[in-house]
């Protein structure tokens, strides 16, 4: 568990600039007969698959441990172990780290003020379907200037893809799946499911580093391309 001292936040702008590269790199097609708003380029459907996407953007630990469950599940595709060990021998889960809430539904962030901007400049749309008595479903529609603005900030500030990098192999790792399939993945790590509603989600760095290390000495020594200096 983290406690509110050991909390590092990011800024209204940095939180903004993630969301955008986010939505650009996770907005799905149009589909047959769905209404969105005028110069929409793609859609985003719920709010909770987008926060457990954000949730592996801003917790990198996190993220290799999901890359070496893929890399168990499909052994034949090394480069998921070859990412895994590529942010965890790097200073990555520390300088990226952004930690989120755990509340009912996993990891969670109020979105609006963050959000906010974007609407206000015509870059995102967004809407809600109501129920008989709460929202349903949260829509977020990623306009044309949305896209054109998020490939003009990275040209201009170089620095930012990492983001574009990052939220793109966060969408492919699990592309197809809604925000429940997301939600149940992430629980299965005791670390998260066990973290108290309203409380911080702790770090995982050197449990996946240690993972790490099993899964490359079952492989032998220079199976994966690493060094062992990249878990240490």
């Amino acid at each position: 568990m983290v406690t509110s001292a050991a909390v590092r936040r990011a800024t209204r702008w940095q939180d903004s600039v993630r969301l955008l590269l986010l939505i650009d790199a996770a907005a799905g097609p149009i589909a047959d007969g769905e209404w969105v708003p005028p110069s929409t380029v793609g859609v985003v459907h719920t709010q909770v698959r987008l926060q457990k996407l954000d949730f592996w953007v801003r917790n990198p630990d996190y993220l290799a441990y999901e890359l070496m469950n893929e890399y168990v599940a499909t052994p034949d595709v090394p480069r998921l172990l070859e990412l895994a060990a590529e942010i965890l021998g790097s200073e990555e889960p520390d300088l990226r780290r952004f930690p989120m809430l755990r509340y009912k539904y996993g990891a969670f962030e109020e979105l609006d003020d963050a959000l906010a901007p974007l609407v206000e400049r015509g870059l995102l749309r967004k809407t809600q379907l109501l129920g008989r008595e709460r929202v349903v479903e949260h829509i977020y529609f990623l306009l044309e200037r949305g896209r054109q603005v998020a490939k003009s900030m990275v040209a201009e500030a170089p620095a930012l893809a990492w983001y574009v990098e990052r939220t793109r192999l966060v969408v492919d790792l699990v592309d197809g799946l809604g925000g429940t399939q997301l939600k149940d993945r992430q629980y299965l790590l005791r670390d998260y499911a066990d973290t108290p509603w309203g409380q911080h989600i702790g770090a995982i760095t050197e449990q996946a580093r240690e993972r790490l290390r099993e899964l490359q000495a079952a492989l032998g020594p220079g199976a994966t391309g690493n060094s062992d200096k990249e878990a240490s």
